[in-house]
């Protein structure tokens, strides 16, 4: 069974969502499964923090909109308790909040409006260790995934190009970059909008994030892949 939870084990659960009457249905649901344990609500993502530190549940489930760092405290949690594995219950289907919690360390995402025994599931496969995402929601997020990687190996710079964006990515403003290269400041802006371009960035900080991504992805396929 590897990390999974043992066969008859109970499985402990806590619940933060800052709607109580939403939470209270939540538990009922919860408390009505034989194996089941409800150890801990809350409604805030201190108290996401506060009952993984001191119940340490098997899985703990969250909201995305409550007051705080949602998304802080699932980092946090999966960083100091990784044996408590956090599934989001929400009503966000953007596909930017479920790549921010699962990048954060999440292993489910769950729609609020799920049946119960859907949810119970749910909890079952992330308190094995498997990972659980709304099936409505998976295959968006499987084709951005694939968008992203498509993307990512589609960038072709210029050697000139990739020369300006490593100055750029140092800290170097346009008039450094274009002292230090010999160009002049106008053909450097000439250059950045090009490589922001080709990497969909908005500006000089969506560019050095997107080009840092890139050097890792040829990194991570080797030699030869630029």
């Amino acid at each position: 069974m590897g990390e999974g939870v043992r066969m008859n084990a109970r499985i402990r659960i806590g619940i933060v969502d800052d709607h109580p009457l939403l939470r209270q249905g939540v538990a009922a649901t919860l408390k009505s499964v034989v194996d089941f344990d409800l150890v801990a609500e809350g409604g805030t993502a201190d108290d996401a923090r506060d009952i993984a530190a001191r119940h340490l549940p098997d899985v703990l489930l969250m909201d995305v909109s409550m007051p705080g760092d949602t998304f802080g405290a699932v980092r946090a949690i999966s960083k100091a308790q990784p044996t408590v594995r956090v599934m989001m219950l929400t009503v966000s289907e953007a596909e930017d909040d479920a790549c921010s919690a699962f990048e954060a360390g999440a292993q489910g995402y769950v729609l609020k409006g799920v049946s119960g025994p859907e949810l119970v599931q749910a909890i079952r496969q992330v308190a094995g260790g498997e990972t659980f995402v709304t099936p409505s929601l998976a295959a968006h997020l499987l084709s951005q995934l694939r968008r992203h990687e498509s993307e990512a190996r589609g960038v072709d710079l210029s050697h000139r190009e990739e020369q300006v964006i490593r100055e750029v990515a140092r800290g170097m403003t346009n008039r450094e970059v274009a002292d230090k290269l010999g160009l002049s400041e106008k053909t450097v802006k000439h250059y950045m909008t090009s490589v922001m371009h080709k990497l969909h960035a908005r500006n000089r900080v969506e560019a050095v994030t997107a080009v840092q991504r890139h050097w890792e992805a040829q990194k991570a396929r080797g030699p030869g892949s630029s």
